[in-house]
């Protein structure tokens, strides 16, 4: 699956609530949130995103 770009994840739980629990179609979903239907559509179709974390380097540990 490609990269879908940056997203909340707030507002992917409300676009996949709108669509799944409230039956909204695409382009009632798209005037409530003022994204376009393709955006709407792509994430959608993305399914669950998992956060990325960015981990701060650490200095490796030597044991003696």
């Amino acid at each position: 699956m490609g990269d879908i770009g940056v997203i909340h994840m707030g507002l992917l739980t409300i676009i996949r609530r709108m669509a799944l629990r409230e039956k909204l179609p695409i382009r009632e979903i798209a005037r409530r949130t003022g994204l376009s239907r393709n955006t709407i559509r792509k994430y959608l179709k993305a399914g669950t995103i998992k956060p990325k974390f960015s981990v701060p380097e650490r200095p490796i540990s030597v044991e003696t």
